[in-house]
This record gives C-alpha cells, structure tokens and sequence, in this order.
C-alpha cells in the first residue's frame, strides 16, 4: 500500500489576489522617492528643536552644512603654498598664477549678493547638492588640467559651488535655534571656520611637498564626492521654499558687473598699481554698476515688488551699526594680514614657514574666543562682550604698531594673538546680534547684505593700506637716502604707520560698538542689573515665603 504524503501548509506557493495586477505594483522611482520624502519636507519648529536641543536630523544636518562650509574655506586658502611650483609647472608670471587664489575671492563677491534669491526659491538640499556637484566637477577638471586656463576654471567652479555655503549656514543656524541660543550656535561654527585658513596653507604645502599640486585637487575632489553623498542621504531642508519667486536677471548681471569690477580694481592694485587702467578701470564700471544695482533693488521694494536683494533691511538702525562694526573689521583686519608676512619675510629675511608659524596661534586663539564669546553673548549680551573685544583688538593694534626692525620675532605672534582675541570677541557676537534685531522673514536679505559688505570691505582694505605702506617707505625713502639699508628702515616706517591707521580704524570701530550697540538684548549695564536683580529676586522669594509659613505658625501657637 502506497502513502502519498500530504502537502505542508508551508510549501504551498501562496497566489496573488486575482485584481492585483502587474501594474499596481509599487514602481522603483516611487520606491525612491519615499525614501527621500522625509529629506525633503523642511524641519520646523519641535522637528529641529526640541527640549532646548537639537534634534537627530538638524544635528546631522547642520554638521554637514558646517563640514561642507569649512572645506570651501579650507580650499580657498589651500593653494597659497603651492602657487611657486604651479607658476614654474605652468611657465607662467606670480602675478598670473596669483589669480588661483584671487578669483576665489572675486566669485564670492558675485555670489553672495544672490543668496537672498537663491534661498528663497530654492530648497537647501537643492542648493547645497547642486553647490557640491561644482565644486567637485571643478576640482576634478583642475586635478586634471594641462594648462593654466583649465586649472583657472576648475577653481572658478569650486567657488562657484562654495561661494554661497556660509550664508546658507548662516541662514539655516538661525531659522532653527532660538534668540536666546544663537549666540552658542554661531560662535561653533565660527570656531570651525576660524580653523580653516590657519590650517588650509599648512596641509597643502605639505602635500605639494610629498605628491605636488595635483594632489591638493584629488583630495578636494574626494571630499566633494564625499558631500555629495553626505548630502543625498542625510541632509534635510529647512525654512519655507517660494516656487513661485523670480528671477531679476538684470539686477544679477549688474550684480556681476557692479561687485565683481569693484573685487576686479582693488585686487589689480597691488599688481599694477592704482594709476594703472587695470585697476581704476574696472573701479569705475563696478562702482557704477553697484549704484545702478541699489537704485533698481530700491525702486522694486518702493513699487512693491520682491528686490533681488532686499537693502531695506539696512533701515534697521541696529542691523546697520552692526555691519559698518563687522566692516570696518574686516578691513583693518585684511591688510594686517598682507603686511606682517611682508614685514616678517621681506624687512626682516625670514622664511615663509616662519611668516606662517608667527601668525597660526592667532588663528587658533580666534576659534577659542569666538566660541566664549558666543556663549558670553548669550548670557550678558553684545554690548559688553563687543566692548572687550574692541579693546582687546585696539590695544594689540597698537603694541604691533612698535615693531622695529630689531623687534623680538615672537613679540608679533604674541600681540596678533592678541589682536585675533578681540576679533573673536567682536566680529562674530556683533553679527549675530545684528541678524537678531531683523524679522525672520530678512534673515535671507540680512546675511547676504552683511557678508557682502564684509567681502568688499576686506577686499578693499588690503591693497588700500598696502599702497599706503608704499607710500609712507617712499616719503621715509626721499627724506633718508639711498641704499640697501635705507631701503629696509623705509619699508618698516610704512609698515608702522600702516599699523597706526589701522589703530585708528579700530579706535573708530570702538566708539561705533560704545555709542551705537544699544537697544533691547544689547546687554547695556543697566539691563545687566535689571536681570541680576531680578535672579535675586527668584531666589529670595522661597526664602521669604518660608519666613512668612514659621512667623504664622508662630503666632498661631502664641494664640
């Protein structure tokens, strides 16, 4: 007899329902595209902050935004060093070789006015993936360059792709943190920006040393792929997105003209000299292109229309005490920058290794007083934190101005310490203060007008005081005599004397913080006292009213 096993209920193949169709199965694209649903929908309120803290995804996220935002300023200064042997590669003159570095400047300028725009049609994923993209497709064309010109478009396109990050940053720190909070978030981030040049000279000597220039771009294409990624999977949007936003495409080519002639002037003074045509030249055009700019961008705002860049806000009194303070450190601060390495390495024969060693503690004591003094502004106020911080600027300005050419090497690195300090303690709590007198709705238009305004400012201060130092080491030159070294005492003199006006710029700057940041959260004395009080007060009452409690049960007991 012959036993057929029964079939298990397990190998039964189950049957799909007779109206579920081929087609009614989920496609890959919608598969995709739910995946990413989450990203794309903006994180607001509890989503972004919640319990005083960040959440998961605007934690993650803004630590992209922020490793993204540290590259592009890593990359902008990464190649100084490498510029000698890329010149020699190349067969080409320093002064052509320099625009490697110059047009990352330059581009910023264009750039940032059009963040105002950019942010309010576009979403952050969109911006930043798309900034990533160039960037990497520039550094990728650069590393594999066989001339000048590509390499000269490779990192036009990475500035291009890192141009708009910090304001996006800036933007995106506060749509998210509350008032009482930005100070702390903008002082981190500052502290991670403050880094970026000190080091970015560093790494990319040494590795033109071991690997040569090419490598600096291998490893900037590597990282952008990184982003790239980074960006795809874990980066959220944030703020609200206006599809229906246009472009003015006149007001963005007289953007190009106006800002990017300015940049194009000032940055030729140092090469060619003032008088020449390329630098007054392009001047001219930009300063007229900047005019035509402001009165299209007033004349759109007056007949109520949405400006590519909304300068209304500088009617915020506040807003613009604010930006004047943040420029005018900007400029004194630029062409410090340009004449101590020219003191150190041509009056006094040192090294450019030495020139770097001199200056990089200051860099890092920047990072470090940017992040207190985020957390100090949070507590007590701009005023008083602004207050020190100018100071502390204007008194290390004043130290250097005693350089000689006997001066102790280190003596410098000491008080640009110093200097960098105050600058941490300023520029950054001032700012943020700034962006905090202005509604939410300005955010976009402030953080474009005030960045703008800092990139003209520190591009403009360098050559302007240069041709100053040149030209007090003439007059000192004319007075003494001829010879080698009259030559030297001469150049110290202008080196001197252009650390004494940039003295007077930040005494200036100082009189602005003292008479000028004022207001409610300013952080006055007497606002000062008022909170003191008023902790005095919380912690008295308890007290007080456990006296009243034993007092009662005193009496009641008398009774």
């Amino acid at each position: 007899m012959t036993i057929t096993p029964k079939p298990s209920r397990l190998s039964k193949t189950p049957k799909l329902p007779k109206s579920h169709k081929l087609s009614e199965l989920p496609k890959l694209s919608e598969l995709h595209k739910n995946k990413f649903a989450h990203l794309s929908s903006a994180l607001v309120g509890e989503q972004a902050y919640k319990n005083n803290r960040l959440t998961r995804a605007a934690l993650v996220s803004l630590a992209i935004l922020t490793f993204i935002t540290f590259i592009g300023n890593f990359a902008q200064l990464q190649l100084t060093a490498a510029l000698p042997t890329i010149v020699r590669e190349f067969n080409i003159s320093v002064t052509t070789g320099q625009w490697l570095t110059s047009i990352f400047q330059l581009i910023m300028a264009i750039m940032v006015p059009l963040t105002a725009f950019l942010t309010r049609r576009f979403s952050t994923r969109q911006i930043v993936i798309s900034s990533m993209v160039l960037f990497t497709l520039g550094s990728i064309m650069a590393w594999l360059s066989n001339d000048f010109i590509m390499a000269l478009a490779g990192r036009t396109l990475e500035a291009i792709g890192t141009g708009v990050m910090w304001p996006v940053l800036q933007i995106t720190v506060f749509s998210v943190y509350p008032v009482t909070r930005r100070g702390m978030a903008m002082g981190s981030v500052g502290m991670a920006m403050s880094i970026a040049p000190a080091i970015g000279p560093t790494v990319g000597g040494m590795q033109t040393d071991f690997n040569g220039w090419r490598s600096i771009f291998l490893s900037l294409s590597i990282i952008g792929v990184i982003s790239i990624v980074l960006s795809a999977f874990f980066l959220h949007n944030f703020g609200e997105q206006d599809r229906c936003a246009k472009a003015d495409f006149f007001s963005v080519g007289l953007s190009i003209v106006g800002f990017g002639g300015v940049m194009f002037g000032f940055t030729n003074i140092e090469a060619y000299g003032i008088s020449s045509a390329f630098s007054w030249a392009p001047m001219l055009v930009g300063a007229c292109g900047v005019a035509w700019f402001v009165l299209r961008q007033l004349r759109a705002s007056s007949n109520g229309k949405q400006p590519l860049l909304g300068i209304g806000v500088l009617k915020n009194r506040y807003f613009t005490v604010g930006t004047v303070c943040a420029c005018l450190t900007f400029f004194a601060f630029s062409s410090i920058m340009v004449v101590i390495p020219l003191y150190i390495q041509s009056d006094r024969g040192f090294s450019a290794t030495m020139s770097g060693l001199v200056l990089l503690p200051g860099a890092f004591g920047m990072a470090i007083s940017q992040y207190f003094g985020g957390r100090m502004l949070d507590r007590f106020g701009v005023r008083p934190v602004a207050m020190a911080g100018s100071l502390i600027l204007l008194f290390g300005t004043v130290m250097m101005s005693l350089i000689d050419r006997y001066t102790w090497i280190w003596w410098i690195s000491i008080w640009q310490f110093t200097r960098q300090i105050g600058m941490g303690f300023l520029l950054m709590p001032v700012t943020t203060w700034s962006l905090n007198c202005l509604q939410r709705s300005e955010l976009g238009d402030g953080s474009a007008v005030t960045n703008t305004m800092r990139q003209l400012w520190g591009a403009i201060g360098a050559p302007v005081l240069v041709v100053t130092m040149a030209t007090f080491a003439q007059w000192h030159h004319a007075l003494t005599g001829v010879g080698s070294a009259d030559n030297i005492a001469a150049s110290i003199f202008g080196v001197q004397w252009t650390l004494r006006i940039s003295a007077i710029i930040t005494a200036i700057m100082a009189l602005i913080v003292i008479f000028g940041v004022k207001g409610e959260g300013a952080g006055s004395a007497h606002q000062l006292a008022r909170k003191a009080i008023d902790r005095m007060r919380v912690l008295h009452i308890p007290h007080a009213s456990e006296h009243k409690d034993v007092m009662h049960d005193h009496t009641h007991h008398q009774y």
